[in-house]
């Protein structure tokens, strides 16, 4: 089986490099929607580092599933920094993992919240704290998503691989 979003042997690396170090993932998606998870998990092997995934596609479900602060929310949008900081701090303690990844964007083709199709924010948490990046991804719905998923694989090979016992020090 091919993985959902085509990337190369990252899916492999990622899962082996994972396995090696004793890290675990868990990730909380909005716009794309589970594809992340289902990316990671077409890779065999993944259960022994894949922990879960929350799907946050509505706003409300960032709150009540997700753990995001309803003031964070209210004031930062859900197309935020915080939002996605506070998603993958979340995600990761509940699901019992030592890294946690979280997207929420605008996949298109209409703009959200004044944001336009490709905006998208990718946090990330683990030992060393919580982190975000703003990503800019260009194309129709399904190119933005499978970006945004390289993206997210990127940076957990990142985080998994940075040096220390825990990661990122």
């Amino acid at each position: 089986m091919t993985a959902p979003v085509e990337v190369g042997t990252l899916g492999a690396d990622l899962i082996a490099a994972a396995t090696a170090r004793g890290r675990t993932i868990a990730t909380a998606e909005s716009l794309t929607g589970g594809l992340l998870g289902a990316t990671i998990t077409a890779v065999p092997g993944a259960s022994l580092v894949y922990r879960g995934g929350l799907i946050t596609y509505a706003t409300d479900l960032k709150h009540t599933l997700g753990g995001v602060p309803a003031a964070t929310l209210d004031t930062a949008g859900a197309v935020s920094a915080p939002t996605v900081e506070a998603l993958a701090r979340h995600t990761a303690q509940v699901c019992g993992a030592t890294i946690g990844l979280s997207l929420s964007g605008v996949a298109g083709p209409d703009p959200q919240e004044g944001y336009p199709a490709g905006t998208v924010w990718l946090g990330w948490s683990d030992a060393a704290g919580a982190g975000s990046e703003l990503l800019t991804l260009s194309g129709d719905r399904a190119a933005i998503r499978a970006a945004a998923v390289t993206a997210a694989l990127h940076r957990a090979y990142a985080l998994v691989t940075a040096p220390g016992p825990g990661g990122r020090e």
